[in-house]
Order: structure tokens, then C-alpha cells, then sequence
């Protein structure tokens, strides 16, 4: 990224900052929180829970102020402000963070753990903490909590799917993090990068073939207008975080961290849960607008992805992850 870019959005973000902190005055601390979530989402209704709790526990002192559909910027962008010690936070996945500690890419590694609370299982757990805290020392971000599930993703095209063959030479947009890119490419597709606004978009112009999301998101953004089938492989369990800036965290009361963390935790809980039941009632509408759905043996994309952890170099860490959801 250039200077004068970097300077443009550095600007633009605390032009916006600047103005949220002009409306709200009465609270003492200010924390703003980006995602690239619509506000339809079950997950946006839980940062909307969380906002409610965190103000009413810290009576109005601790305010929280949501940006719905990217508002301050892409996840890297706001990630970068936070680092810089801005009162901003964003709900992001692990991949992202894996670019200043690598073990938080295996979250989206395939087949990883089954449904949210397998999930759930490794990102509250000692081992996890181990990784957030490597993270306040290398990247200066604070991890509030990480049990936002977004659901399993599964592949959208235009056209039958049933194995890895089938995806041969189709151009499928992915989030651009190693660990997404290795295991599309490994399920036989062509991992094309893409900003998720730009997708119905890629989808209308056949810039892209088709694209990996889960049912909240494709729902939420109309892709059943643009694709006609829905192949239920399930491939990466989209588990996401509120991730802060560690100097303002610290710069915080003890009671206001606190309340910060355990009801990020709450809420995450309930919008997860919340994610869980809303999955049916998405796929039933998405085949109610002509959308074919369709339920597969996902023996053979389990099988062709599993070199991906050998490939990125988690071996080692994808057998302690495996034992601890044994546990």
C-alpha cells in the first residue's frame, strides 16, 4: 500500500472517529466496532446485544458504536488503526490475524472441527490464550473474545458440483489469507481473491465462476439472484473475533476490560446460537427463489484438503488441535 494511500484512509477513518466521538460525549470511553456484516446478519444482532450490556453494566461510561457493512474500512485497514492505538475493534477472522501469528490461520484450515461448538471448543481454550497473547506482543492487538460463528461455508456456482473434479478451472473468490487460498485450490477450484462487496458484482460479469460463503452471508447478499446452485461442503467453519487495540485496552479501568471481555463472550454465544437455528429457514428461502440445494459426500474434499495443513506448515500444531477437540 502506498504513503499516500495509507494517508488518504488514515485520514478518512479519523475523520469518522472524530465524529462519533462528537456523539458521545457522556461516555468516557468510546469503543467503535467495524464488520463487514449486514445489519440483517445474526451476528450484527449480537454486537447489537453486546453494545446494550456493555453500556448498561458500565452505565453509560463504556460506549460502543457499530459500523455495519465496512463503514471505516476493510478489516487490514482498521486492524492497522488498532495497532496504532485508535479506539476501534473489527470482527475478523483468524486468517487475518495469521500475518502477525501464524497459528491463528489454522482456524480456517478445512474440516477443522465440526459445527460451533467444536469450534467453540479450541478458541476457548488455554491453547488458544496462548495464541492471543502472542498476538498483544507482536501486533499490539487485543483479542476480546472469539466465539463469532458465522456458520460452515459452502460452495455457490452455476453449475452441478458433486467432487473436486467438478470444480476444475472454476474461478471461485476466496478471502485472500494462505490457508483459504490452499484449501480452494486444494478442493480443485481457482482461489480468486475479492473484496465480498465486489462479488455479485464478479458473479454478473463472470469476473468469478462462483464463490465459497456461508448461508447468512450468500442469504444476506442476494447471491441466489446471480447462482443457482448451493453445494453443501462445508469445507471451512467460519469462526470470527472482536479483535481491539491492546494500548487503548490497557489504558482502560480494570472493571471496563472487564466488562469488555465477559460480555463479548456472551453475546458471541448467543449470536452463534442464533446463527445455528437461522440456517435452515435461509436455505429454505434461497430455494424458495429457484436456488437447487443440494447435500453431498464430502469423503473426497476431506480427503484432497487435508495436505493443506502439511502444506502451511501445521502439522504439528493441526494434531494438538485435533487432540484437544477430542478431549
Amino acid at each position: 500500500m502506498g504513503i499516500i494511500t495509507r494517508t488518504w484512509r488514515v485520514a478518512t477513518l479519523g475523520m469518522a472517529l472524530g465524529a462519533i466521538a462528537g456523539n458521545a460525549l457522556a461516555a468516557d470511553y468510546t469503543l467503535s466496532v467495524n464488520t463487514a456484516l449486514a445489519q440483517q446478519d445474526p451476528l450484527y444482532r449480537g454486537l447489537e446485544e453486546f453494545k446494550q450490556n456493555v453500556e448498561k453494566r458500565s452505565a453509560g461510561k463504556l460506549a460502543i458504536r457499530l459500523f455495519p457493512g465496512s463503514q471505516l474500512g476493510k478489516d487490514e485497514d482498521v486492524l492497522e488503526q488498532a495497532r496504532a492505538g485508535a479506539p476501534v475493534a473489527v470482527v475478523v477472522d483468524g486468517g487475518r490475524l495469521a500475518v502477525f501469528v501464524k497459528e491463528f490461520g489454522i482456524l480456517g484450515g478445512p474440516y477443522l472441527a465440526q459445527g460451533y461448538e467444536g469450534i467453540r471448543k479450541v478458541v476457548t481454550s488455554p491453547l488458544f490464550d496462548q495464541w492471543a497473547e502472542k498476538l498483544r506482543t507482536a501486533s499490539g492487538h487485543q483479542v476480546l473474545s472469539f466465539n463469532w460463528w458465522q456458520g460452515e461455508r459452502h460452495v455457490l456456482t452455476n453449475k452441478p458440483v458433486a467432487s473436486p473434479a467438478d470444480l476444475n478451472g472454476v474461478r471461485l473468490r476466496t478471502p485472500g489469507a494462505p490457508v483459504w487460498m490452499e484449501t480452494i485450490r486444494a478442493m480443485g477450484a481457482t482461489p480468486t481473491p475479492m473484496g465480498w462487496s465486489e462479488v455479485y458484482t464478479g458473479l454478473q460479469q463472470k469476473v468469478i465462476d462462483g464463490v465459497e460463503a456461508q448461508d447468512p452471508a450468500s442469504f444476506g447478499s442476494r447471491l441466489y439472484e446471480v447462482t443457482s446452485h448451493l453445494t453443501k461442503t462445508g469445507h471451512i467453519n467460519l469462526i470470527t473475533g472482536i479483535v481491539t487495540s491492546a494500548a487503548w485496552f490497557d489504558k482502560l479501568p480494570a472493571e471496563h476490560r472487564q466488562i469488555l471481555r465477559e460480555e463479548s463472550l456472551k453475546a458471541g454465544d448467543s449470536a452463534s446460537r442464533a446463527t445455528e437455528a437461522s440456517l435452515a429457514d435461509y436455505e429454505k428461502q434461497m430455494q424458495e427463489k429457484g436456488m437447487t440445494i443440494v447435500e453431498i459426500d464430502t469423503k473426497p474434499f476431506r480427503e484432497a484438503t487435508q495436505p493443506v495443513y502439511e502444506k502451511l506448515g501445521y502439522t504439528e500444531l493441526h494434531k494438538e488441535v485435533e487432540k484437544l477437540l477430542q478431549n
